[in-house]
């Protein structure tokens, strides 16, 4: 849970899949000291209030539900292969 901006991430962080959030712009590649989340992105989803408000206005569960509907799996599956 994120009170804010951010992103969460699904990442590789070695040989296992981990849940990160970071705040506002930062990503887990710029690593722990700076973003306070460290591996390789397989999946991002923008928390961001503009990244939904206009659809969802304040209902970011509703957007985060939705969002399952379009990721890119395949994309996923790549990029989780070419890590592992």
């Amino acid at each position: 849970s994120r009170f804010g901006s951010g992103w969460a991430w699904l990442v590789l962080k070695g040989d296992k899949l981990a849940v990160v959030s970071t705040a506002n712009q930062d990503s887990p590649l710029m690593g722990e000291a700076i973003s306070g989340a460290s591996g390789f992105p397989i999946l991002g989803l923008d928390v961001w209030e503009h990244a939904y408000y206009l659809k969802f206005q304040n209902r970011r569960p509703d957007y985060i539900k939705e969002f399952w509907n379009v990721v890119n799996w395949d994309e996923a599956a790549a990029r989780f292969a070419a890590k592992k």
